[in-house]
């Protein structure tokens, strides 16, 4: 990459952190060739926010680059010592403009060896080094994290690459892919790539730490006379009893029915009880109702009041 990735990004240089990533995540979920197949266009849009980022998301790198230390893709930039070689022979000599000896002729020569075309004086510079990492971002099912499992993801050059995804995985953690990054030069191996794990809310499990929460519909009956109800779990639905007189916003807890834990073990499934009535209500219901208010002597509120 040779533009500014601080252009690439649309940020200033003097942009924090959390700006710098919510600019990529921004232009990635835009760009993402999942969005865009077959547009070429957009695929080397999207290499080049990834490899932005892989730049300016990492503080050390991006200090290096604001210092000229490294170039825009990442590379050390050309030191002053370099290696050389005779086509003809094995004699290595070091290249240092401090002693004015062994010099170029001019820097044409230098950026010649420094890109493996041979010289003028027949000798030629190997150039290997570690090929770019590159940055991707990734949404998955909350399933998929609590439960694990493989995921395909379409690189920006079209390849489909399957990634295991770890159980309890968190909210913009990072999966390192050894050798899918950019290819290397020379005899330098591929760089890796990078794919960072945004994570799909659940309409019915909400994570909390290790532990999920679940809101329970009940009926009326069930939470006076208690039952044995049906609950799901991310690993199916189980059995739970509702004890007698529950009232909503009780919370039961299922042992081990959370997500697994980096140590082994998992967390809880904690059972918030919510009390349902029907919309629409008969004569019948209505007429226990009203003797039941008749007979029962009890302000649900009155615990309210004396808190306020």
């Amino acid at each position: 990459m040779s533009e500014d990735p601080y252009k690439v990004l649309g940020v200033a240089k003097t942009a924090t952190q959390d700006e710098i990533k919510k600019a990529y995540r921004k232009l990635a979920k835009k760009l993402h060739p999942d969005l865009h197949p077959g547009d070429s266009g957009k695929q080397a849009e999207f290499q080049a926010v990834s490899a932005a980022y892989d730049l300016l998301g990492d503080p050390e790198k991006r200090r290096k680059f604001d210092a000229g230390e490294i170039d825009a893709s990442g590379q050390e930039r050309p030191e002053r010592n370099f290696y050389h070689q005779y086509a003809g022979g094995n004699e290595g000599r070091r290249y240092d403009p401090g002693t004015g000896q062994e010099g170029f002729e001019d820097m044409s020569d230098l950026f010649s060896d420094l890109f493996g075309r041979r010289g003028s004086g027949g000798y030629r510079q190997s150039f290997d080094a570690r090929g770019q990492d590159l940055r991707y971002n990734l949404e998955v099912d909350f399933l998929d994290v609590a439960r694990g499992g493989k995921h395909a993801v379409t690189m920006p050059d079209g390849k489909r690459l399957d990634i295991s995804i770890p159980k309890g995985l968190r909210e913009g953690q990072t999966l390192r892919l050894r050798g899918k990054g950019a290819p290397g030069h020379g005899k330098g191996p591929a760089g890796d790539a990078l794919v960072t794990i945004s994570i799909r809310p659940h309409p019915v499990f909400q994570r909390e730490g290790d532990d999920i929460e679940v809101e329970l519909p009940i009926s009326f009956d069930e939470a006076v006379l208690g039952a044995k109800v049906e609950v799901p779990t991310i690993d199916g639905p189980v059995s739970m009893s509702i004890p007698k007189g529950a009232s909503s916003g009780r919370r039961l807890r299922l042992k081990g029915k959370g997500i697994a834990k980096s140590g082994g073990g998992a967390g809880d499934q904690i059972v918030r009880l919510r009390i349902d009535i029907p919309k629409h209500t008969d004569a019948q219901m209505e007429e226990i109702a009203k003797r039941w208010r008749d007979h029962v002597n009890f302000d649900p509120r009155e615990e309210l009041r004396r808190k306020t």
